[in-house]
């Protein structure tokens, strides 16, 4: 019996071992921490700043795109030192991605000016005038354009055409693969908005660009004199005949609900129907709601049709329709408000309001003593079914990606995290000194979230550490639909 349990024993010793070296380690000898969420693989993306993540089912593989702020790192693939822009990695088997290219991005710029941070993929044989044999990326280069790449042989990226350029400022672009219909978040100061808004493409053949119309908010519109300006857009997702935008990623920040259809046709009452007037932007509005002033709309994710088991008793109510709002947390250790996650209803869209809210207890893991930014800041943005009204993800900096359960969204609660660990190439976070100077730490800073079609979670990572690909284990695994 004793030889039994010492072999049992050092049996587990052993598989422990083996989780533990399977994972990246950091400097410092620290390991992830984690709930029910376990490390499948991982790739440092050439230790680039990363941004936005997008999973691309191409064929029989599955295919990231990760976007990357500005900086710039050697690229091994062919020797030289490139400008942050776009890395390609086949993620087909998850415990072996495969670093496929890199497109350089602008070196105008560091941070969000340069890179290339934002990505949207569609396939030709959805688009309705594309080439079907092909698949294309959206992308901005820094804040100075947009442009399209044909991406059908992801080692050999080729540039389509350039949208639009000579821009001032850019953000998160949505792409509509089954109309063409692009949203690029853009801004040119000489055009008379008074902040970003977005202009409207149809890019259903993304190598012949037509111009719709430029979008915002009342107040934004060229010869408004109303103050205060509103908040530059930073991003839509369009869902059915809805567009939901995020205004003011993390101060005064607006939601505003738009009918598509009239968005795309325009005023019929007004001589220019897409005329840049007060006017014109109000037809297609139907609602907006202003947030209170230290939190903003950094992701506006709608999630339609719930059904709320809680409510089933009910008469009435029993389904309801929401919109998660993450604001986004800007200063590190804490400098600044609490950034949250915030669940809107909008079962009467023309009357939006908040029912709820998640949060990480910072008392959990003493993160604003941890170093670099401790706050939300984005959610998935994947409509998979596995996930879809079930869990949201969003990601947390210094605290990693939370997994949270929206069954309830008048409850929700968290039911896994995962916190990577810091690697020789994390960078280092520093804060002013009262008396001059600064104070650095390293840290962790997970920045955007997405999740692929077979269930896999992606993190990226701010701060240089590269790409985690993650999978729910254990209670929270069970919540999600796995049919």
């Amino acid at each position: 019996m004793i030889k039994l349990v010492t072999i049992l024993i050092f049996s587990f010793v052993l598989s422990a071992c083996a989780q533990i070296t399977a994972q990246p380690q950091s400097s410092s000898g620290r390991v992830p921490e984690a709930k029910d969420m376990s490390l499948v693989g991982y790739s440092d993306l050439q230790a680039r700043s990363a941004y936005q993540p997008v999973i691309h089912r191409q064929g029989s593989r599955f295919i990231a795109y990760i976007g990357h702020h500005g900086g710039q790192a050697l690229n091994p693939l062919t020797g030289k030192v490139e400008p942050n822009g776009t890395s390609i990695v086949d993620v087909t088997d998850p415990r072996n991605p495969k670093y496929l290219s890199h497109i350089p991005g602008s070196a105008a710029g560091s941070g969000e000016a340069g890179g290339a941070q934002m990505v949207r993929v569609c396939d030709g044989k959805t688009l309705p005038k594309a080439d079907p044999a092909k698949t294309y990326l959206l992308r901005t280069l820094g804040n100075e354009a947009h442009e399209v790449v044909d991406v059908t042989e992801p080692t050999k990226p080729i540039r389509v055409t350039t949208v639009l350029s000579g821009l001032t400022t850019t953000h998160k672009n949505w792409w509509e693969c089954d109309t063409g219909i692009a949203y690029l978040v853009s801004y040119k100061k000489d055009e008379g908005w008074r902040s970003r808004g977005v202009k409207i493409y149809d890019l259903s053949d993304p190598a012949h660009p037509r111009y719709i119309r430029d979008y915002g908010l009342v107040g934004q519109e060229p010869g408004s004199k109303g103050e205060p300006v509103p908040q530059s857009l930073h991003g839509p997702i369009r869902l059915g005949n809805r567009v939901y935008f995020g205004y003011g990623s993390s101060a005064s920040g607006t939601l505003q609900v738009v009918d598509r259809e009239k968005l795309l046709k325009g005023n019929p009452a007004s001589k220019d129907p897409f005329a840049p007037t007060a006017e014109n932007i109000r037809y297609a509005e139907i609602s907006r709601l202003e947030l209170y002033p230290n939190t903003g709309a950094h992701t506006a994710f709608p999630v339609l049709g719930m059904t709320i088991p809680e409510f089933s008793k009910m008469e009435k109510g029993k389904t309801a329709d929401f919109v998660v709002i993450v604001t986004e947390a800007t200063q590190n250790e804490c400098r600044e408000y609490r950034h949250m996650v915030f669940f809107v209803d909008v079962t009467d869209q023309t009357r939006p309001f908040s029912v709820s809210n998640f949060d990480v207890p910072e008392a959990s893991g003493n993160f604003c003593a941890r170093g670099g930014r401790f706050g939300a800041h984005a959610s998935n943005e994947s409509f998979t079914p596995i996930y879809y009204k079930r869990i949201v993800f969003v990601s947390y900096f210094n605290a990693g990606v939370r997994a949270v359960d929206i069954r309830d969204p008048y409850r929700p609660k968290e039911i896994a995290y995962y916190i990577p660990a810091i690697t020789d190439k994390t960078d280092k976070r520093c804060v002013p000194n009262p008396g001059g100077g600064e104070s650095c730490k390293v840290a962790i800073q997970t920045n955007n979230v997405e999740v692929d079609d077979r269930g896999y979670i992606y993190i990226v990572d701010r701060a240089n550490t590269g790409m985690h690909i993650l999978e729910l284990t254990g209670a929270a695994r069970a919540i999600a639909n796995f049919q």
